[in-house]
């Protein structure tokens, strides 16, 4: 009997692999390591060079004003946590237990906020919710009271849980899918029902998907630059770190200080999730787990959870809902809603911020090749290579997550301003090139995931027999790999391109004239001012729609390509 054994791909040495390894850790050290070590470095330096010390850390937490961002950025970031996990846990139960109708819809209307960057919504979210927002005014006038919402911190709360709780959403609802049903069989053997049941037996199970979404909350909330710099809350550490640098320079110690402190808070809250999964055992017997048992909802059950969820998407979708009215109304004052309406915004959008929408294009289409010329090399090199320390250049390269875009923006500022453009004389800090490069880096563990994924679904067979007839190793690649591994290529660049072009902490520190402006920047000056949030909710519009269709667009190529790989699969199993 013929024994089918599982073959290793080959792996190859030579110069060839050893030359792009170099040129990919080249990039990644002066585009990552390098801005990043300058950064820690001057936070450890004494004030104007010298060597190392403690006291630019002192005068931080002897500042009254830095204690108080720190603190904040800590609670805002911790019970943003909490409320995400209001608004997601029901959402992921309800879809994952229960028969529900509608269950798809509502998954993917819970997905919405993350095309939306938090600091658009903000805006739309100070009229809804403000203190003389749609609901504030209906309560006075109903009820005689008010609740405040968006008073300070609570709003960067507010905006921050409603737009980053689908990464609990995602990742709970998997984990909930991967469940061993036999466990949940055998404590209902033994009486476990309801609440007890899920407290002691569900949520425990799946709290591997839990975790990983609120340290992603968590760091997300932590790092954000934009939303509460719109809404005025400046006691946080992010808009502390970009104040100093714009105010004073970027001689001032103490937004390197801060950097140093976002970044440390990044890799802490990736420690914590880890030390959480620690010595806990959540594996399945099953194959795929099975899943929660799922049962038909009782009448009265029916009406309750509809009720709870209608409530959560309403909340999680007010942002759209108000930037669109925004963007359409005339006056939106003292009311709930516009006084009129109008088309002019989306005009005025489209003539003066046609500079941005272009920029945008431009900078996150180079952004997105970058990251799938890089991501294709370091997938190749990991996966079909024997260079030694080819994993490095994943870590390396996966790194750029624990790095707030801020902090990047800083780096750069400090690492390139001292260079000087060929033939111009202005600081290379000040070149668009480097908002791409910035873009690039900062998206690029996204599309390397992407790249890894797709390399592992070509078979290295393929290449051998491609490579025994005559061809050489490039053009293998060029011609068998690369084709091979188009859905997941055009996948990685959509995914790249749709979240760069709304990417505001790494530009906001880069742009030095308005000419080079992309998108988010472009919004966020609209919505500094009363007069252009009418226009700047059109331009944000604009930029949801563009997202939003990579987004579809992502997803639809994903979708084919594994329809495409299961009927290669059925049909080769037929023959």
């Amino acid at each position: 009997m013929a024994t089918l054994v599982e073959r290793r791909p080959r792996t190859f040495v030579g110069f060839g692999p050893y030359a792009v390894a170099g040129l990919v850790l080249a990039f990644l050290a002066i585009f990552l390591i390098l801005p990043v070590a300058q950064v820690i470095l001057v936070a450890f330096q004494h004030r104007g060079g010298g060597g190392l010390t403690l006291v630019n850390f002192q005068d931080f937490f002897a500042s009254t004003l830095f204690r108080e961002s720190f603190f904040n950025s800590l609670y805002v970031a911790a019970v943003s946590v909490v409320v995400a996990s209001v608004f997601a846990l029901p959402l992921a139960y309800f879809t994952s237990r229960f028969n529900f109708s509608g269950s798809v819809i509502i998954q993917t209307l819970s997905f919405v906020p993350l095309i939306m960057p938090p600091f658009i919504g903000a805006v739309a979210m100070q009229l809804l919710f403000g203190p003389n927002g749609s609901i504030n005014l209906l309560l006075r006038k109903n009820f005689g009271f008010t609740i405040p919402f968006m008073e300070g911190l609570n709003g960067v709360i507010f905006v921050q849980s409603i737009h980053y709780f689908p990464f609990i959403l995602i990742n709970l609802s998997a984990s909930l899918g991967n469940i061993d049903r036999s466990m949940e069989e055998a404590a209902q053997m033994l009486g476990s029902r309801g609440i007890r049941l899920f407290r002691r037996i569900v949520l425990p199970l799946a709290m591997p998907g839990y975790i990983a979404g609120a340290s992603l909350v968590f760091v997300k909330v932590f790092d954000d630059l934009g939303t509460p710099l719109l809404l005025n809350v400046n006691k946080m550490l992010a808009p502390q770190a970009y104040l100093r640098i714009s105010s004073l320079g970027i001689s001032d110690p103490m937004g390197y200080v801060i950097s140093c402190i976002l970044i440390a808070f990044s890799i802490f809250a990736m420690w914590v999730s880890f030390l959480g999964m620690r010595g806990k055992d959540y594996s399945t017997v099953q194959k795929g787990g099975g899943g929660l048992m799922k049962r038909d909802l009782r009448p009265i059950e029916s009406i309750a959870c509809y009720a709870v969820v209608i409530a959560i998407l309403l909340i999680v979708l007010a942002p759209h809902i108000g930037l669109l009215l925004l963007s359409f109304g005339t006056v939106w004052s003292f009311g709930v809603l516009p006084d009129g309406y109008t088309l002019a915004h989306y005009g005025t959008a489209l003539t003066s911020a046609s500079g941005f929408i272009v920029n945008t294009l431009l900078y996150a289409g180079l952004a997105g090749l970058i990251d799938i010329i890089l991501g294709t090399a370091i997938a190749y090199i990991g996966l079909r290579t024997g260079v030694v320390g080819r994993r490095w250049l994943d870590w390396i390269a996966t790194a750029a997550l624990a790095v707030p875009g801020v902090v990047l923006g800083i780096g750069y500022l400090r690492t390139f301003y001292q260079f000087d453009m060929p033939g111009t004389g202005q600081p290379l800090a000040t070149w668009w090139g480097i908002i791409v490069i910035a873009l690039a880096v900062r998206r690029l563990p996204y599309a390397l995931r992407s790249c890894v994924a797709a390399l592992q679904q070509v078979s290295p067979s393929l290449e051998e027999a491609s490579q025994n007839i005559g061809a050489t190793r490039l053009k293998t690649v060029r011609r068998i790999v690369v084709p091979l591994m188009s859905g997941g290529l055009v996948a990685g660049f959509v995914t790249s391109f749709a979240t760069a072009a709304v990417e505001l902490s790494a530009t906001i520190m880069l742009v030095s004239r308005e000419s080079d402006a992309p998108l988010a920047y472009g919004l966020y000056l609209f919505m500094q001012s009363a007069a252009g949030r009418g226009s700047g909710a059109a331009l944000g519009v604009i930029a949801v729609l563009i997202v939003g269709f990579a987004t579809f667009l992502s997803h639809t190529i994903v979708a084919n390509a594994r329809r495409e790989r299961t009927a290669a699969a059925s049909s080769g199993a037929a023959e």
